[in-house]
């Protein structure tokens, strides 16, 4: 199987990428104040925790935009923000042609949006259909949602940006794993779900315009809305973290990768790399016996299922099947094909684990 993965940031640049973050809140956060745990509810002309508005003020800074807003519901509730900031109702939203991730697929039910599908990793077909359908708005995943996906995310951005198409982009497994996100790109707005990158639950960012920040800031008037500054001062401490684990991360899924395809366990058919949706090791065994593996595989001490997919909670290695939207692109590769995230583990964790699960198999 062809893949294409996303550059993942080497650990000297996840080094300076954590310096850059520290050096950011150091510049927002005068003397004690990081850590006297956050406020609550609305100071007078903020209408938000003062904790809140300097976390956003870091994040901003740190990812090179104009504004940031922390928003309730995660990845999921960042999208909904997003999209309601740039399209209204019933308008025509672009998306790439594959399947469309549950979660965002309901939200665009609910808004009512038509879609317009394109293909991103044709430049012209993704021309022809800003020119003749004229799209209100264009959501950008920039993981991979089908394994042979190869677009560039600068490149198409430059596309949508060239035509005055507003643009979301669902930023989730990717931010501080590679070196810049969508707004970084030429995104209108990038959204990521901060409980992902060892952040508190519930908690999603919201990137990039001013103007398109404010209308966001705008539908959270209530107290009820607002993100409180103890969650805004966790969301720092978890991302701070991030980018060196996911450095160590993909380093590690490096050397399973060539460890498997040189034959150390000989079920195993091929190992590739892949964006699905986290960055993943795919491992395609000889014979259908994926379910079986995987069934093994938790009882040696492998995680079957996500908590929130690289949250704070997941330290052993998840062994699991496809993602949906790579199975609805790909029927029956679930038969054959797990994968696994190593999460903060060695390679040689993993290696014991599937070893032990594909005995007699």
């Amino acid at each position: 199987m062809k893949t294409f993965p996303l550059k993942s940031m080497s650990l000297v640049e996840a080094q300076q990428k954590q310096f850059a973050l520290v050096d950011a809140i150091c510049r927002h956060f005068p003397g004690a104040t990081f850590l006297n745990g956050g406020d609550r509810g609305l100071v007078p002309g903020l209408n938000q925790p003062q904790a809140t508005q300097r976390v956003e003020a870091v994040l901003a800074d740190f990812f090179h935009a104009q504004a940031a807003v922390l928003v309730q519901g995660a990845g999921t509730g960042a999208i909904r923000a997003g999209l309601a900031a740039l399209i209204k109702p019933g308008g025509r939203l672009l998306i790439h042609d594959a399947p469309v991730y549950p979660t965002s697929a309901t939200l665009i039910e609910q808004m009512g949006l038509s879609l317009i599908r394109v293909d991103f990793n044709n430049a012209r077909a993704l021309a022809m259909a800003l020119a003749r359908q004229q799209p209100d708005a264009a959501l950008v995943q920039h993981t991979r949602q089908r394994p042979e996906d190869s677009y560039v995310l600068e490149d198409v951005l430059a596309q949508l940006a060239q035509a005055g198409i507003p643009t979301l982009t669902d930023d989730n497994y990717a931010t501080l794993k590679v070196a810049q996100i969508g707004c970084e790109c030429g995104a209108t707005l990038s959204t990521f779900s901060c409980f992902k990158l060892f952040g508190p639950e519930g908690v999603g960012a919201v990137i990039g315009d001013a103007h398109a920040v404010a209308r966001i800031r705008a539908m959270m008037y209530s107290g009820g809305s607002q993100i409180q500054g103890p969650q805004a001062l966790e969301v720092l401490r978890g991302l701070v973290f991030a980018p060196v684990m996911h450095a160590v991360q993909s380093e590690v899924t490096e050397r399973l990768m060539l460890a498997l395809n040189r034959g150390a366990i000989p079920q195993v058919k091929q190992a590739t790399i892949a964006n699905a949706q986290s960055k993943v090791l795919l491992v395609t065994f000889h014979q259908p016996i994926a379910a079986q593996v995987l069934e093994k595989a938790s009882q040696f001490g492998a995680l079957p299922w996500p908590v929130g997919a690289e949250s704070k909670y997941e330290l052993p290695p998840l062994f699991y099947r496809l993602s949906g939207t790579f199975r609805e692109a790909n029927p029956g590769m679930e038969h054959t094909t797990i994968r696994i995230n190593p999460n903060l583990c060695g390679d040689e964790t993993i290696l014991r684990i599937l070893r032990e699960s594909c005995e007699g198999m």
